[in-house]
């Protein structure tokens, strides 16, 4: 087929299918002397394709023609486009992480004279729960840890409210120390993995977000703010209790409701 044709069936353009015929990329099945047209079979659609992926990966021409020349493998081009594909998912995730952040800060700026509105200073009891703790990768690996919490209850698993502690003094992005556990009435036997003990009881400033956890940051700066225009300051690990969540559990479900507690103390 003549080259437009070619172009057109492999969605790549003429000037492109020309510069690799200069550079000896991918030559022409043949060339018509006379007018100098430049011919395309269909068998060369697998090394175009190869040349493609290639290119997608990030590597320059000339080490792409080398691997060609090496004859690279199906098994091993797929390899690597895995590998691309996990790291541009990754890059998407921290993307459009950020991009919630920047639309948290947006809100917050047009709330900046109400914030600490809903807050509450109440006395909890002592309570017990159920539970397993873990250093994270990342806050958002707090899922990850309650499937796991629950995989390992099975067919025990007590019927209470979730319960995260974030267990940092400061925040981290990295390495949390985080606790996932199930508020119970009473002690329970539960496997040797797990841990069965009581929480302390404490004075807590509480805000009750409703809402997506991809804005639950706001939600701190305003329960923080009123902690601070209180005359408190935080002396404990703080909470969150998940007073209304569906399955599956994802980050931005606007019908969530979580209750933040934060234990305080007077200055």
């Amino acid at each position: 087929m003549r080259i437009g044709e070619f172009s057109s069936l492999s969605r790549v353009s003429v000037k492109t299918l020309r510069y690799y015929d200069e550079i000896g990329l991918l030559k022409p099945a043949s060339v018509d002397a006379p007018s100098g047209y430049r011919h395309y079979s269909a068998a060369q659609l697998p090394r175009l394709h190869r040349i493609l992926a290639l290119k997608d990966l990030g590597l320059p021409l000339e080490r792409i023609a080398d691997m060609l020349t090496e004859a690279i493998t199906p098994e091993m081009l797929r390899g690597m486009l895995m590998l691309r594909k996990a790291e541009q998912q990754c890059r998407v995730r921290e993307e459009s992480d950020r991009l919630l952040r920047i639309e948290g800060l947006l809100r917050l700026l047009e709330r900046e004279g109400t914030l600490g509105e809903g807050v509450v200073l109440k006395q909890l009891p002592p309570q017990w729960v159920v539970s397993l703790r873990e250093t994270l990768t990342r806050h958002r690996e707090i899922g990850a840890l309650f499937g796991r919490l629950y995989e390992i209850l099975g067919g025990g698993m007590p019927h209470g409210t979730g319960i995260a502690i974030w267990h940092d003094q400061e925040h981290k992005e990295e390495d949390v120390d985080a606790e996932a556990g199930i508020c119970l009435n009473g002690p329970i036997a539960a496997p040797e993995t797990l841990t069965v003990y009581q929480i302390a009881g404490a004075t807590v400033a509480s805000l009750v977000h409703h809402g997506s956890f991809s804005r639950i940051a706001e939600a701190y700066v305003a329960l923080l703010s009123w902690i601070e225009a209180g005359g408190y300051r935080p002396c404990g690990p703080s909470r969150e209790l998940f007073l209304r969540i569906t399955m599956p559990v994802t980050r931005d479900n606007e019908s969530y409701v979580t209750e933040l507690q934060v234990p305080v103390e007077k200055i």
